[in-house]
């Protein structure tokens, strides 16, 4: 038997977390270990592993939230900015949906969130990529 999910746990309030913002749908808490003071965690209270599994009627009002939650992080920890992200399996530590809001500042050492950039290879590499993109949203948007 697998473990229950932690954020699931914590929707239903069954383990503790340092809650800022919840609902009937989302519920919103502080990281434990976060990249500065403020890094707040957004989840569906339903389960879903990724963004993609997450019903297109539940996308609007999770990124209402997150609207919310990037002026409140931001005012909160008296910031510049924030930065909103989403691991889709890759580097997501619980395997349930959830939406990062991290208060940045200027020169805050944040450097690019830790992945390395390069450039295209020539017009041609991006190019590709960039055809293949709109391909596969042409043929995403026509089955929703």
């Amino acid at each position: 038997m697998s473990a229950p999910c932690l954020f699931c746990e914590i929707a239903a309030g069954r383990n503790p977390a340092a809650i800022v913002f919840e609902d009937d749908r989302f519920v919103a808490f502080l990281d434990h270990r976060p990249l500065f003071p403020g890094h707040v965690l957004l989840i569906p209270r339903t389960h879903y592993a990724t963004l993609p599994d997450l019903p297109v009627s539940e996308t609007g009002p999770l990124f209402e939230r997150v609207r919310l939650l990037s002026v409140a992080v931001q005012e909160a920890a008296d910031a510049h900015g924030t930065f909103v992200a989403i691991n889709n399996r890759v580097s997501q530590s619980v395997p349930h949906l959830h939406v990062h809001v991290v208060p940045r500042r200027e020169k805050d050492g944040l450097k690019g969130f830790f992945w390395p950039r390069r450039k295209y290879l020539d017009n041609s590499e991006q190019e590709n990529i960039q055809i293949a993109i709109q391909q596969a949203m042409k043929r995403l948007s026509a089955n929703e």
